[in-house]
């Protein structure tokens, strides 16, 4: 591999781990640039190299980005947080011409995560249990009234992430308060089971999903994952397999699945590395490299189970020092 492989980590924000990730499998060969608007993101401070960048929905920010990218002989960008995703995948052209790859989903597919109803028809059209899902309250309360669906539920923005804005209902004058207040809410059904994350891989030149780690959520805090363990589960694997192929997703993604009554259920995709990765990567799934082989040319084996079972990721405060200049 030649010197100069970098790779950007656009908003990088506190995700210290995946920089520091980065850097260990470019060691030697390339460099990990990280951007953020804010001078506080702690993650810029593991990189090799950062830049203090506007925020992502000013004008001109396209043109930073492909700079940095152009002097810096940038061979892959992603992003790690879900509005610049979008972007990401709008602009995939321009990154492409000038030799840099963005490791992220097609455009359409990275706008059906984040918009939770068009995630639920796509489910239901195909085959998939998931989250029953309403964004007419009209039809919800039929459904109330014949017993398909009971309270509590939850009453959620249609377009949102990070639990933000979520209310668990358990009345009608409730979700009525709630739809007066604000604009394109959803409900959705209460799940009460086990609720599992995936971490899937798809390979950028085969397509093919080639790993899969799960883990049972142990404890949630702000819509991440504070403690969990890691399993495996054939039913699961083959599940999150035909389910990853038909929406064709790309990269690195991070999906959330509930077990209610025996029977699996997915919930919502985020088409990013997901906030407990650092849990696939200490069990033995280093997508860090996956994504390197892929910038080469080289296409990644199939590694789907091959992790250790029984891992507990239990997440801390850490800090940050810096000095003002």
């Amino acid at each position: 591999m030649s010197e100069g492989l970098n790779i950007l980590l656009l908003s990088c924000g506190t995700r210290n781990k995946i920089v520091q990730y980065f850097k260990k499998e470019l060691s030697g060969i390339g460099q990990v640039i990280a951007t953020d608007c804010s001078e506080l993101a702690p993650a810029l401070y593991e990189a090799d190299n950062h830049f203090i960048v506007p925020r992502m929905d000013e004008e001109g920010y396209l043109d930073v980005i492909l700079s940095i990218c152009k002097e810096n002989n940038v061979k892959a960008i992603l992003s790690l947080i879900d509005p610049e995703l979008s972007f990401l995948a709008e602009h995939k052209q321009s990154f492409l011409n000038i030799g840099t790859i963005p490791i992220v989903s097609d455009y359409d597919v990275v706008e059906m995560c984040f918009d939770k109803y068009k995630m639920y028809q796509f489910l239901t059209r195909n085959g998939f249990k998931t989250v029953k899902s309403y964004i007419d309250k009209e039809r919800f309360y039929n459904d109330i009234e014949v017993g398909v669906i009971n309270y509590p539920v939850f009453v959620k923005p249609v377009k949102g992430s990070a639990s933000i804005n979520i209310s668990k209902v358990t009345s009608k004058e409730e979700i009525e308060l709630l739809f007066s207040r604000f604009d394109n809410l959803m409900i959705q059904e209460f799940m009460d089971g086990i609720e599992y994350g995936a971490d899937v891989y798809i390979d950028l030149l085969s397509n093919e999903p080639v790993s899969i780690f799960i883990k049972e959520k142990i404890k949630m805090r702000a819509g991440e994952t504070d403690k969990s363990v890691s399993i495996k589960d054939k039913e699961l694997f083959e599940l999150i397999y035909n389910f990853v192929k038909k929406a064709k997703f790309k990269g690195i993604i991070d999906i959330d699945i509930f077990k209610v009554d025996g029977g699996y259920y997915i919930s919502e995709v985020n088409p990013r590395f997901g906030g407990g990765y650092p849990h696939a990567f200490e069990s033995g799934v280093n997508v860090p490299e996956m994504i390197i082989n892929n910038i080469t040319k080289n296409v990644n084996e199939d590694i789907i189970g091959r992790y250790d079972e029984g891992v507990y990721m239990m997440k801390y405060n850490e800090l940050k020092i810096t000095r003002g200049s």
